[in-house]
């Protein structure tokens, strides 16, 4: 079983699968397809994704893949802690521009659900910090797109100093939301 918590913006759920432990450790099934579908998540993924940041303030995004390749995300971190922000990025939505986050680590043991149409990033919150999602369809260079983290119209309030943020070559160069190819 797992508990499914909406969030600000449609369709962007937390999720909080059951852990079972012991003196031994713990055992959690962060995926189960049934129990999914009957929460009302009928999504079939087809990749996982790993990654490590070993410092704390590297931030990963704003990232998404234009359709036909676009996916939803499901991300959990197995090691550390992030602060995960999700953008609606639909041109025709009611809540465009409009973003929500959450923080989601191996101690609290949630996931977040992040739906095709937004764009999401996260920042490290500690060193060696872990994250695995998993992707409703595959990588596409092609249709890779990303949008600064900073854009002033969008306005998230990180909980670092952008001089203390450190981000690749790419995030550094994404254009604001205004100048990028993003969702109708």
């Amino acid at each position: 079983m797992v508990e499914v918590i909406p969030l600000a913006l449609e369709g962007v759920l937390e999720i909080l699968p059951r852990k079972f432990g012991d003196d031994r450790g713990f055992f959690s099934e962060t995926y189960n397809k049934q129990a999914f579908t009957k929460a009302g998540i009928d999504l079939q993924f087809v990749q996982d994704n790993h990654s490590l940041s070993t410092a704390k303030g590297v931030l990963r995004g704003l990232h998404y893949q234009l359709p036909p390749c676009a996916q939803d995300k499901l991300v959990r971190v197995v090691s550390g802690s992030i602060l995960d922000v999700v953008v609606d990025i639909r041109r025709s939505s009611p809540t465009f521009r409009k973003w929500v986050s959450i923080e989601v680590s191996a101690a609290k043991w949630n996931q977040i659900l992040v739906p095709k149409g937004f764009a999401h990033g996260f920042l490290t919150l500690e060193e060696n910090t872990e994250v695995i999602y998993k992707v409703t369809d595959y990588y596409s260079s092609e249709h890779d797109r990303n949008i600064r983290f900073d854009d002033p119209s969008i306005g998230i309030d990180w909980p670092f100093e952008t001089s203390a943020i450190q981000l690749s070559d790419k995030d550094r160069k994404a254009p604001l939301l205004d100048g990028a190819d993003i969702f109708p």
